[in-house]
């Protein structure tokens, strides 16, 4: 490489390495000299043969390194190198006992074996043909890696990219991806279109290549599911695809004709517009919508209520129903799908413990569950019978690519007379699917939620659609009652969902308005109020009973900023307490954090010591311990104590501040809710809706009144565009 130093040599052992961006620090014999060597490397082992650009640097407190800017990595070559490469542990399964025997029987040809006749390693006493056929792949997982790593170096893929890409493309992943970069754009790889764009130009690929429009068109359709739809117009996909794609639209029309008759995507005539779909959304909307149907069509209802047995359950409960609310007990006995929503304070809960009550009382076999670990502890605090999350509830299991099974599905049904689901608001289109296919033709399922809080974060618009169809029966509980009303912060609520301002000059004891004019004012504000002002006159715990939930992540008063904030004033750096850092952010014991995806490997131990495995999206806790020698993190949530590795820090962020979306299926003691820099997309009704509801107790707000205003005045609910509604307004006589 021009104005570059070379050095070869072979590794002699690997001192550092950053699994997430591919930092190394090796050791190098290059001839008589050994070398330390530093910088961005593909994967490396003991005995690999390499060779190095870059220049000499010294470190101020390492001395003198090779600075690596780029490197180039063959295969062991002498038998010596061998040996040290599989002596090593770079191939699991063999140590170096192993690693001796084999290369003693296969010397210089021991790696071609390995590669391509792995069936004669079976031929060594103690390698089975199962161990001979894993070690195998081991290995041409590496070098897949590590050839992608090298063949695409110059785009900074990072080896956990490169492995994920081996993972999803298999073994030739070079070839395929040079052929077609946007490869790089499919779902499991991820990858943003405008950086296949980046390596698609290096390999001179034309503007108009059949691949780049077609995986442009998928790619728009792709990244729409993470504004919730399911499906686009197809004008619409045509002209955001024309704006990333830059070529003329009679061309794009043709491509996607073509995909569309090729069954690469999927198409619906929904009113008098035609709308275009990923395959897995159009299966996972029409299997749902039938599922419904037939649920519905194929009930028996029970027997009905009498006023007998409801006087027993009022007198067991030591509540008094209204009429409504005995419908709602009815009309569940009666359907074989059933809807119950209704705001907050409208007896949600009362009338679904009545509905367990007297379904448990009739001998039925029940399943409770809800979206996230937090929405489900809170069920079964609430009804006292245990909840699971969806995903437990189906048993979760990880097939093949790390894609997610479950072990309950259309084979093997869920055994439970009922099964209810709580916030279904957070059900996305394809959890509705493995929850449908989980379900016997003669279970009746009952959803609980509340349509006016925020859709889930995955695509689709299931409780809305279902309700908005009118084929499901459903009640919606709308009266307020007595106790409900003496709180400021349910009748606001109301307010807002009905579109009314509320009178902040009104005396509350739970709902304050705190009027700030500019970012650093709220921000200043959130602060004072948390480590100050509300524990001392609330006596409120910051880390336990407050939680600060913003509109956005971004600008000042997003969650990013106001976490760095509270973090130095809540738990700030001590040189006697071990933090680590992800991302340049530092992680501290003491932080609270939060689980930002569902991990059902994490591993967790209770006082009683029970153990398990397994943290949901949502789940908030504290760290109680870093390990840094050893590189493990562990967190408390509730009564649980969780182990991570410093690699899994991907899954946690700091949690003194979340968004309102994270906030959803959970509820906090007290609220403080900034708005100021709120962006406009975020100004409407249903997200501040769902911000108030989450608080128990105490709500403040911080900051401009009309943006408050503007939020309870926007009634433009997220546009989502789904197929649901329409479909379960189809032919009620369609067979299942």
């Amino acid at each position: 490489m021009e104005n570059s130093v070379e050095i070869k040599g072979i590794v002699e052992n690997v001192t550092y390495r950053n699994r997430d961006n591919g930092y190394t620090v090796v050791k190098i014999k290059a001839g008589k000299e050994y070398i330390t060597a530093a910088g961005i490397m593909p994967y490396l082992s003991d005995g690999d043969s390499v060779t190095l650009y870059g220049d000499y640097v010294v470190h101020s407190v390492y001395g003198r390194q090779f600075r690596v800017d780029a490197a180039e990595v063959s295969a062991p070559q002498s038998q010596l190198q061998v040996l040290r490469f599989l002596s090593s542990g770079a191939i699991k399964g063999v140590g170096p006992s192993t690693a001796a025997k084999i290369v003693e029987k296969f010397r210089e040809d021991t790696l071609d074996v390995i590669e391509n006749s792995p069936l004669e390693l079976a031929t060594i006493r103690g390698i089975s043909e199962e161990k001979a056929f894993a070690i195998s792949e081991e290995y041409k997982k590496q070098y897949g890696v590590r050839d992608i790593m090298l063949a695409l170096s110059k785009f900074k893929i990072t080896p956990n990219e490169a492995a994920n890409i081996f993972r999803q493309l298999g073994s030739n992943c070079v070839e395929l991806v040079k052929s077609n970069p946007y490869l790089l754009c499919v779902e499991g790889i991820d990858f943003p279109f405008e950086r296949a764009e980046e390596i698609a130009e290096s390999f001179n690929i034309s503007r108009e290549n059949t691949h780049r429009l077609s995986s442009g068109i998928e790619f728009v359709l792709r990244r729409n599911l993470l504004n919730g739809h399911t499906c686009l117009p197809r004008p619409k996909l045509i002209d955001v695809s024309i704006k990333l794609l830059d070529v003329n639209r009679n061309l794009l029309e043709d491509t996607l004709d073509k995909m569309l008759d090729s069954f690469l995507l999927a198409e619906k005539q929904i009113g008098k517009e035609e709308f275009i779909f990923l395959n897995d959304y159009a299966a996972a909307e029409e299997f749902s919508a039938a599922k419904l149907k037939a649920l519905v069509r194929n009930n028996t209802p029970l027997m009905p209520i009498s006023p007998v047995e409801m006087k027993f359950v009022e007198a067991k409960l030591n509540i008094a129903f209204d009429k409504k609310q005995i419908e709602a007990v009815n009309e569940a006995m009666n359907s074989g799908v059933f809807v119950l929503t209704g705001g907050p304070g409208t007896g949600k809960t009362t009338t679904l413990n009545a509905i367990i009550s007297v379904l448990s009382g009739r001998g039925k076999s029940i399943a409770l569950a809800a979206p996230t670990g937090r929405a489900a502890k809170r069920m079964t605090e609430l009804t006292g019978y245990e909840a699971k999350t969806i995903h437990r509830l189906l048993e979760v299991e990880w097939g093949e690519q790390d894609k997610i099974t479950f072990g309950k599905n259309k084979k093997n049904h869920l055994d439970f007379d009922v099964v209810i689901i709580d916030e279904m608001s957070m059900v996305d289109i394809l959890l509705l699917r493995s929850l449908l296919e989980a379900i016997r033709i003669t279970t009746r399922i009952i959803f609980v939620g509340d349509s006016d809080q925020l859709p889930s974060v995955g695509a689709g618009n299931v409780l809305s659609d279902i309700i908005n169809s009118e084929v499901v029966p459903f009640v919606k509980l709308d009266k307020v009652f007595r106790q409900a009303e003496e709180s400021t912060i349910v009748t606001n609520a109301h307010k807002i969902i009905k579109g009314e301002i509320p009178d902040f000059k009104e005396n509350s004891s739970d709902f304050f308005f705190i009027r700030k004019s500019s970012p650093w004012a709220v921000d200043q504000a959130v602060l004072e109020l948390c480590t100050n002002r509300l524990p001392g006159v609330y006596g409120l715990d910051p880390m336990t009973d407050i939680q600060v939930l913003c509109p956005s992540k971004k600008l000042e008063s997003g969650t990013l900023n106001l976490n760095k904030i509270l973090q130095e004033s809540l738990n700030p750096y001590d040189k006697k307490s071990p933090e680590i850092y992800y991302k340049g952010i530092p992680f501290r014991q003491g932080d609270k954090v939060m689980q930002i995806k569902n991990d059902y490997d994490v591993s967790w131990t209770k006082e009683d010591g029970e153990i398990g495995s397994g943290v949901f999206n949502g789940d908030i806790g504290f760290i109680r311990e870093i390990n840094k020698r050893d590189g493990l993190i562990r967190v408390q949530f509730d009564d649980k104590i969780a182990t991570y590795f410093d690699t899994d820090l991907s899954l946690l962020e700091h949690a003194y501040a979340v968004t309102v979306h994270k906030s959803q299926g959970s509820e906090f003691d007290c609220v403080i809710l900034p708005l100021i820099d709120t962006p406009h997309q975020l100004r409407y009704r249903n997200l501040l809706y769902t911000a108030i509801t989450r608080a128990k107790k105490l709500l403040i707000v911080i900051g401009s009144r009309e943006v408050f205003c503007a939020m309870a005045e926007n009634d433009r609910k997220t546009l989502r565009y789904s197929a649901l509604s329409h479909l379960l307004c189809g032919d009620k006589n369609e067979d299942y």
